[in-house]
């Protein structure tokens, strides 16, 4: 098979239409534009570099600065300084507590070195975010404290009221035994009724002063302890 002969496109290039000098302007046009659009990006380019590099360099200049700043704010005062000299002779020793009696500050104020514009009685936002955030964390850590406190003194106080009812409870037993009383027990009864007696119960509260008067109420007229769960007779001289 005979191969088939490519057709040329013809509209592809228009320099077969154009004459000689209007192709070449035409060319010309096209890479002065070119031209001009990458030298206008390079231009704007150019002044962004130019103000990062200024910023950096600033940014580096001032952290060196504060270094410098604070080595020489760490660094003890010469003994050779006025200033010096005057606080030793109105009595201050090197490494000594400023006071009469010592009680003073020891170490210099410290200094904070502050680059910003919001003026000196405003905190920097994210150490002010810190201050607040310790002040929270420290509110809540005493409350939960002071709940543990309360929390523990309830229990202790509850406690303490189950064993003064229970000691009273087996000193009125004792006492209905030395007077040949009959001890009463409770009948069980429904749910209902036991929740009734069980409230009419918790609405008698039994002190510690009811408690001591029926131990010494046993201990006067019975000689009897109940703590050691013997009676003791009199022993007349």
């Amino acid at each position: 098979m005979a191969e088939a002969v490519e057709e040329e496109d013809y509209m592809g290039d228009l320099s077969q239409f154009l004459p000689s000098e209007a192709s070449n302007s035409f060319s010309k046009k096209v890479s002065s534009s070119t031209a001009s659009v990458s030298n206008s990006s390079n231009k704007k380019s150019r002044p962004q570099h130019r103000h990062e590099q200024r910023k950096l360099k600033r940014e580096r200049d001032q952290i060196e600065e504060d270094q410098q700043t604070l080595e020489k704010i760490g660094s003890a005062i010469p003994q050779s300084n006025i200033g010096f000299k005057l606080l030793k002779q109105m009595g201050y020793t090197p490494g000594s507590a400023l006071g009469k009696e010592g009680s003073g500050r020891a170490e210099p104020v410290g200094l904070d070195i502050r680059r910003g514009r919001a003026g000196i009685g405003r905190e920097d936002p994210k150490v002010e975010k810190l201050r607040v955030e310790k002040e929270n964390a420290e509110k809540k850590r005493r409350k939960e404290e002071e709940l543990m406190v309360d929390f523990g003194s309830r229990q202790k106080e509850r406690w303490k009221g189950r064993r003064i009812t229970v000691n009273f409870q087996k000193a009125e037993a004792a006492l209905a035994q030395l007077e040949n009383r009959d001890v009463v027990e409770v009948e069980k009864k429904d749910d209902e009724d036991g929740e009734k007696e069980e409230e009419e119960e918790e609405e008698e509260e039994i002190t510690e002063e009811d408690l001591l008067d029926m131990l010494m109420k046993l201990r006067n007229e019975f000689h009897y302890c109940l703590f050691c769960g013997c009676q003791v007779n009199r022993i007349i001289s």
